[in-house]
């Protein structure tokens, strides 16, 4: 393995915080998914001639089904006890003692995709001319496809639904975590810390783990800081987050005495370089982002052959055989989210994916079919 051939990942998922309350990447990247597909919706309907103001209750329908469904469906398939143990947490983005904004801390795209069907047909029983269940569907998955590909970016600045180890050059290392938590004031109450950095380690020496990469951890103190001070942050808190609690992110040994090396800056403050192992994992949410991107692109392009003439069902098919079937595979490159499915023959998200494959080949077949009998008559 070519030690120097990962990439090393330190964004903050945060954009910017206030008190307790935080903007987030991953909020943003999931307001432009509907602002952007909104836009492209107006593009569309008036292509086909279809009323715009219709788009504003459709884009109502969408936002309410996919957070709802998003967040119901990972109450379900993934934490059912939160509906006996913290019923509240379900729907609330924030926690109560003490006061704390969170979010949603759990979505599923399988739930996203089931609630986005079943809101789009109490949309369709309107009846509205030109509007069918399948004609508006064919409509959304394409902007579906785009928001897909937003949120999975979300994932990769929360690092979060990572991929499994791998030695390939493109592996990444997720660092941001270890920072978010050493310059917390739970961690580093008098704010102390300036900065923190990583730089790869030229070694030769073989990892004995796949994955498993050298790198430095340079933590930078403001001027004043006490040596005690510094060593309290490095032997207690970095120690513990390395070797305890972000073993998912470092392979550090806690039961040897950690490395590292207390020095002088040019301006006098004390800085840390800490030796440990990184862990290079499969970018797993850019893996999907990316192939997100690309069905939108193929079913933008299908859209715009037929436009109006387009065969009912036709982007649905595709949409849930080319997005599932992916997202099936795709499971073989990522960690599990929950323990219970270490013990299940295939993950919880392949389960899930499987019969949504199966509906998208049901729904394409009956699109080719129904399309040759309708030409066939008119022939």
């Amino acid at each position: 393995m070519a030690i120097l051939s990962f990439f090393i990942w330190n964004g903050s998922p945060e954009i910017f915080s206030f008190g307790s309350f935080s903007l987030r990447w991953y909020g943003l990247f999931f307001a432009l998914g509907f602002l952007i597909s909104q836009q492209i919706l107006y593009y569309i309907y008036k292509q086909e001639g279809k009323p715009e103001r219709d788009i504003d209750t459709l884009t109502i329908y969408m936002v309410v089904a996919t957070i709802l469904g998003a967040r119901l469906g990972h109450v379900i398939f993934y934490q059912t006890e939160l509906i006996w143990e913290d019923p509240l947490s379900i729907f609330l983005p924030f926690e109560l003692s003490p006061f704390r904004f969170t979010g949603l801390q759990g979505l599923a795209s399988h739930g996203a995709a089931i609630g986005i069907l079943f809101a789009l047909w109490l949309y369709s029983r309107k009846k509205k001319p030109g509007q069918s269940y399948f004609q508006v569907v064919d409509r959304i998955v394409i902007l579906v496809a785009l928001t897909g590909a937003l949120i999975r970016m979300g994932n990769y600045f929360n690092s979060e639904i990572i991929g499994k180890p791998t030695d390939k050059p493109w592996g990444v290392v997720f660092t941001n975590r270890f920072s978010e938590g050493i310059t917390s004031k739970r961690l580093d109450q008098n704010q102390s810390i300036e900065s923190v950095g990583y730089r790869k380690i030229d070694s030769s020496t073989p990892a004995l783990n796949t994955g498993d990469v050298p790198l430095y951890i340079y933590i930078f103190f403001k001027p004043g800081v006490k040596e005690i001070e510094a060593t309290n942050l490095i032997e207690l808190g970095a120690n513990n987050l390395l070797s305890n609690q972000l073993d998912e992110f470092f392979n550090e040994d806690g039961t040897r005495q950690m490395k590292y090396q207390l020095f002088s800056q040019p301006n006098g403050a004390l800085a840390a370089r800490i030796s440990t192992l990184g862990i290079a994992r499969h970018p797993a949410q850019l893996y999907e982002s990316i192939s997100c991107v690309l069905l939108f692109i193929l079913l933008f392009m299908v859209w715009r052959h037929y436009k109006e003439n387009l065969p009912p069902g036709r982007l649905l098919g595709i949409f849930l055989i080319v997005c599932f079937g992916l997202r099936f595979l795709f499971e073989y490159l990522k960690e599990n989210q929950e323990a219970f499915e270490n013990n299940l023959p295939l993950n919880m998200g392949q389960l899930l994916s499987i019969p949504l494959v199966l509906l998208g080949i049901l729904v394409l077949y009956l699109s080719f079919r129904n399309n040759s009998t309708e030409n066939a008559n008119k022939g």
